[in-house]
């Protein structure tokens, strides 16, 4: 059973406001939440389930130590952030605050330039678990990580892959990464050139990389098109996604 106040509050999560202001956040759907428990089961602080949910998990929740209670699915449909929703959802703490320190020597990562889109910003993170990143770092102005868009499009990967929030300038001065890479549209052609390890950046959605951070990049690099294509660029979880499979393609074989 849940109480009036208790959808309440979990509404209130839907917004960022209320997210930094209790430092909790939703994850939602069996997939994303079979993982969290078994990847980072304490950072759960309450979970709801439909009797069915329950009923199929019963050993699992069990043998993780999860408590939760039982809704139904016109409650679970008052506190879901999805228009169908799918039969859990946990309410968890915010990560710990570590300073993210990447050792560029041994692997590439990515720097999210004002991405603002929460589709975009979740696939990037998935792509990055795929590819071994294990930190991705990101313009203050970027998505934020806990907005429920983002958390369902990473399908787990947030258990993952460390978000930092920072300016390119600092994450460049503490981070030392060497080469800084620059997805933009008059580049070197990224499949002639031999890459290194070092920190990709990938601009915003309209506007690509930012003034500011255009002059810290030493590699423009820039994915070819077909001559007759009509398109002016490419999606930006699709550039990343094409551009880290070359990165990694290249490093690891």
């Amino acid at each position: 059973m849940i109480s009036k106040n208790q959808i309440k509050q979990i509404q209130a999560l839907h917004q960022k406001k209320f997210r930094d202001i209790n430092s909790l956040f939703l994850a939602e759907g069996i997939k994303t939440v079979l993982e969290l428990i078994t990847v980072n089961a304490a950072l759960i602080k309450e979970l709801f389930c439909t009797s069915d949910f329950a009923k199929t998990n019963e050993h699992f929740l069990s043998q993780h130590k999860i408590n939760y209670i039982e809704i139904s699915d016109t409650d679970l449909g008052q506190i879901s952030t999805l228009s169908t929703p799918n039969k859990v959802i946990a309410v968890c703490y915010y990560f710990p605050k570590n300073l993210a320190v990447h050792d560029f020597k041994k692997y590439f990562s990515i720097y999210l330039d004002d991405i603002r889109d929460p589709g975009n910003f979740g696939t990037i993170i998935r792509l990055a678990d795929w590819y071994g990143i294990s930190t991705i770092f990101c313009s203050p102005t970027s998505c934020d990580l806990y907005n429920p868009k983002v958390i369902q499009a990473t399908m787990g990967a947030f258990n993952r892959v460390h978000i930092q929030y920072a300016l390119l300038k600092d994450v460049i001065e503490s981070n030392h990464p060497g080469k800084i890479y620059g997805a933009v549209l008059k580049g070197l052609n990224v499949y002639k050139e031999k890459l290194s390890n070092g920190l990709i950046v990938i601009g915003n959605e309209a506007n690509g990389i930012t003034k500011e951070n255009l002059k810290f990049i030493t590699h423009p690099i820039t994915i070819p098109s077909h001559g007759t294509n009509g398109s002016e660029s490419l999606n930006a979880a699709m550039a990343t996604g094409i551009i880290t499979s070359e990165f990694f393609r290249q490093l690891n074989y």
